[in-house]
C-alpha cells in the first residue's frame, strides 16, 4: 500500500494503483503527437493490444446485469 496526495487529500492505494496513477499523469503531460506515438506503440504490440482489448471488454461487461451461470449454460444449450 502507498499513501499519495494528488491535490484531493491523502489517498491509500496499492503499489500497482500508484504506478498506474503516475503513468497516467505522465501520459497526460505529453504533447498530442507524443501521446499518439505511445498509443501507436501499444496497439501495434500484440500482447499489449490484447491486454487493452481484454480490459475494454471487461469494463464494458462490468456494467451489464449479472446472469446466473446455469441460465447461461441453458442459453448456450450446454448440458451438465
Amino acid at each position: 500500500m502507498a499513501l499519495a496526495d494528488f491535490g484531493e487529500g491523502p489517498v491509500v492505494m496499492s503499489a500497482a494503483e500508484a504506478t498506474a496513477e503516475i503513468f497516467v499523469m505522465a501520459f497526460k503531460a505529453l504533447k498530442p503527437r507524443e501521446r499518439k506515438v505511445v498509443l501507436e506503440k501499444i496497439v501495434t504490440n500484440a500482447a499489449l493490444a490484447e491486454d487493452l482489448a481484454d480490459t475494454l471488454f471487461l469494463e464494458k461487461r462490468r456494467r451489464q446485469p449479472r446472469e446466473r451461470f446455469r441460465d447461461v449454460l441453458k442459453e448456450l444449450k450446454i448440458r451438465v
